[in-house]
């Protein structure tokens, strides 16, 4: 593991009738920036993990996602899925105003984050996201990218206009289109399905996606497990050039009657 790593963190537990969750996270500033201005949270007890990446220029980035974590950490313990959604959406929009007001107090300038959030209730989980950071689902040995990006490179790609192969080298693939703090309502976009034991969630900015393919992504969680995938990733991120941020948060869904969880 680099010695520049910034945070290193699990395990966050959380127990359901149904299923045992576990998670670590790692984040770090890469090889070329000075400063991370990625950041993530873990509410277990909440059923919330999300993975924010800001943007703006000096370190402005970095209020902006430190603002959304700060908010959505008070969401508290929601009663159903629907009270999950309305406490996660309200704890964004006041990160939103928040982000807002401190763009307006230093010069107007666009200062803003992407978000990427898994919710979790029961036996369901909700995808919320908005701008290019990633969620994932790692289902029976196929990983699926369960949010799609915002940003200009997926509309060429969608409207035909690139292929996805050349959306890989095209010089604006970091221009995105949609970021809590860039305008007055949030335009979050939402996936729901239903868990499953042995499901692997990764969340990640796109400092690891610059870097990694699904498929290296995928053989690290087969070949090295949830827990110890998260420094693989890193230092695979590290050993091609890191040219920015990166933050990974990995979710393992067990089966409820695993049994308890160590803290």
């Amino acid at each position: 593991m680099d010695s520049h790593m910034l945070a290193l963190e699990g395990l966050a537990c959380m127990v359901t009738p149904t299923f045992t969750f576990e998670s670590w996270a790692v984040s770090h500033p890469g090889r070329v920036r000075a400063s991370n201005e990625d950041r993530y949270l873990m509410e277990p007890e909440a059923g919330l993990w999300l993975v924010a990446d800001g943007m703006g220029g000096h370190q402005s980035g970095e209020v902006a996602s430190a603002s959304i974590v700060d908010e959505l950490a008070t969401l508290g313990i929601p009663s159903t899925a629907s009270d999950q959604h309305a406490r996660f959406v309200d704890r964004l929009n006041r990160a939103n105003q928040s982000i807002l007001a401190y763009a307006a107090d230093h010069g107007g300038g666009v200062v803003g984050s992407t978000v990427a959030a898994l919710l979790v209730f029961a036996d369901q989980y909700r995808c919320l996201w908005m701008g290019d950071s990633r969620i994932y689902r790692l289902r029976d040995g196929v990983l699926a990218q369960l949010s799609r990006d915002h940003s200009e490179v997926e509309e060429l790609v969608a409207s035909g206009v690139l292929s996805r192969a050349e959306a890989q080298s095209w010089n604006g693939r970091n221009v995105i289109t949609r970021a809590v703090g860039v305008g007055t309502a949030l335009d979050l976009d939402a996936a729901y399905g239903i868990l499953a034991g042995g499901d692997v969630y990764i969340l990640c900015s796109d400092g690891l996606t610059a870097h990694c393919s699904d498929e290296d992504i995928r053989d690290a969680i087969l070949a090295e497990g949830a827990e110890r995938s998260v420094e693989v990733l890193l230092d695979l991120t590290l050993s091609r050039g890191a040219t920015d941020n990166v933050t990974v948060v990995v979710v393992a869904c067990r089966d409820g009657s695993a049994g308890t969880v160590q803290e």
